[in-house]
């Protein structure tokens, strides 16, 4: 069976967006509080 895509929402893209431009993290660290591939987060 296939999965289902997944979406966000924008209001999610905005809070990783800026996580990732404050720096205070390593790009892998909010990937995996998210769930996310770190190239998504990079893009």
């Amino acid at each position: 069976m296939k999965k289902s895509r997944r979406t966000f929402t924008a209001d999610f893209k905005a809070r990783v967006a800026i996580e990732a431009i404050k720096e205070i993290k390593t790009i892998s660290e909010p990937a995996q509080i998210y769930q996310l591939h770190p190239n998504l987060i990079t893009h």
